[in-house]
């Protein structure tokens, strides 16, 4: 199997944009932008993230206990750049975007999101270069559903909305 040519057709599929946010033991914020990000069950509540080991939140996640999926809005878009590593920033800094605060579990959530999911960790699976992340959902803040989403595809930032 072409590795290049997997990860082109996968660029053509569209994800919701979020931040996975995790805090780590000794209290500093952690996060990374994310698309394979999804519900797994209503019953109970739960989420499932899939991050690379490499990043902070693959690393500080599992050791937590706790991780908070943030959907981003169109407007958003400099919040995703930078958690994605397309700035300057690092680590905790990168909170400096957007405004954030504490949930339950102590991970961060973005003031604004159009959701996110406080979750406990309830599984980590690692495969190949990533964890993927089970979280029970605790809490589930909804802010604003009528923003546009924002959506990766093809390599770039976008919307679903014609309007936005």
């Amino acid at each position: 199997m072409d590795k290049d040519e997997f990860r082109r057709a996968m660029r053509q599929v569209a994800g919701a944009v979020t931040v996975v946010t995790a805090c780590t033991p000794d209290g500093e914020w952690r996060g990374v932008t994310a698309t394979a990000v999804c519900s797994l069950t209503a019953d109970p509540p739960s989420v499932v993230a899939c991050i690379n080991r490499e990043t902070w939140v693959g690393q500080v996640a599992p050791l937590s206990g706790a991780f908070c999926v943030n959907i981003l809005s169109r407007a958003q878009q400099s919040v995703a750049e930078t958690f994605a590593g397309r700035t300057e920033l690092s680590a905790g800094d990168r909170f400096s975007v957007g405004a954030w605060r504490a949930v339950e579990t102590g991970a961060p959530a973005l003031e604004g999101a159009i959701a996110a999911f406080d979750c406990e960790l309830e599984q980590a699976v690692e495969f190949a270069t990533h964890v993927i992340l089970i979280g029970r959902v605790r809490r589930t803040l909804i802010e604003d559903t009528s923003a546009a989403p924002l959506v990766y595809v093809a390599g770039q930032f976008t919307t679903t909305l014609a309007a936005a």
